[in-house]
């Protein structure tokens, strides 16, 4: 299992529960920023943050989500007079996917990635010079890249260690320094950006604007997500041979009373969308009644989802509750380590 994924999809559960607001808006993200992520992302993710700061139970989920390495890192920059919780009112990510084999290998169409990398953009209303002021008095490792200070932390040197910067005083950007090297470089017109990958690109404008949440997969990353998310599923022989043949998921959220999720995988025929939406019902009631008795309202939410063949694509679909969130979050079901 990839280890930077668990921070991902914490954060992905996170920005659903967000979604919990009183008000139903999609969330539509500026295609200016869209472009400036990397090409050869493979994972893209939204999510509107504004309607997230009304909700009492907000600080409990995400103090029981969020990695201790994150949790870290928030309080450099709430230490800094930056603060996260205040300050962001959209974030958008991208996965950049390592360990995949060349498409013509035999083993692409089945292949998940086996390490990959994480780049991040928050937008809203930031006190840069201040921050910025606070990081090089602390004496943090710094990179210019163009006219741009990155700055590092847990001492900046690793490849894995996070790096932040401001593009401007309306935007921050987080990742891995390759990563934040890649964005600015596409921002100034140096490497190619995001929307020159037709396969993902397509998949970010049908979904922007779906909902208040929404990602975007590429084959691989779904496989990967499927694998995590519905190990039982992988217990059917006949999964093993639908995996190569689905090439993209969406997710979308939207928010009224209560919270509702759409998800769309894309395969190869009808005929292969039926035969997994099958397997995928086996799958979920196999795991409702794991789980019956020691996490009835887990048990609940997956008596909740609706699974649908529509033509070449399976349509997922769930609607939850305010008290079923509630009880979802005391039992620990969201939680994450790190």
């Amino acid at each position: 299992m990839i280890k930077s994924r668990n921070l991902v999809l914490a954060m992905a559960v996170l920005f659903v529960a967000c979604a919990l607001g009183p008000v139903a808006r999609a969330g539509t993200l500026s295609t200016d920023v869209i472009g400036m992520f990397p090409q050869n992302a493979g994972e893209f993710a939204y999510a509107d943050l504004r309607q997230a700061r009304g909700l009492s139970w907000f600080p409990q989920l995400q103090n029981e989500m969020l990695p201790e390495r994150f949790k870290e890192l928030e309080k450099v920059l709430s230490a800094a007079g930056a603060d996260p919780n205040v300050q962001v009112e959209e974030l958008a990510w991208a996965l950049v996917p390592g360990g995949l084999p060349d498409s013509s290998a035999p083993n692409a169409s089945t292949a998940v990635p086996t390490s990959e990398q994480v780049v991040g953009v928050a937008l809203g209303s930031f006190q840069r010079d201040s921050t910025e002021a606070y990081f090089e008095a602390k004496k943090f490792p710094v990179a210019k890249v163009h006219n741009l200070n990155l700055y590092g932390f847990a001492g900046g040197s690793g490849a894995s260690d996070l790096f932040f910067v401001f593009i401007d005083a309306n935007t921050a950007a987080f990742g891995q320094r390759a990563m934040l090297e890649k964005l600015i470089n596409v921002r100034y017109g140096e490497e190619p950006g995001l929307f020159s990958n037709d396969e993902l690109s397509s998949l970010v404008t049908k979904a922007n604007g779906s909902g208040i949440v929404w990602s975007v997969m590429t084959g691989a990353y779904t496989r990967l997500a499927m694998q995590q998310l519905t190990p039982e599923v992988s217990q059917f022989p006949q999964a093993q041979q639908l995996t190569g043949k689905v090439h993209a998921l969406t997710i979308a959220i939207t928010a009224g009373t209560g919270v509702q999720a759409h998800f769309q995988a894309v395969l190869d025929n009808p005929d292969d969308a039926n035969t997994f939406a099958a397997l995928l019902q086996a799958g979920l009631l196999y795991r409702r009644y794991q789980v019956a008795n020691s996490n009835p309202d887990l048990a609940a939410m997956l008596d909740a989802i609706s699974v649908a063949p529509s033509g070449d694509q399976l349509d997922i679909r769930l609607s939850l509750t305010d008290d079923q969130v509630v009880g979802l979050i005391r039992r620990n079901t969201f939680a994450v380590g790190l």
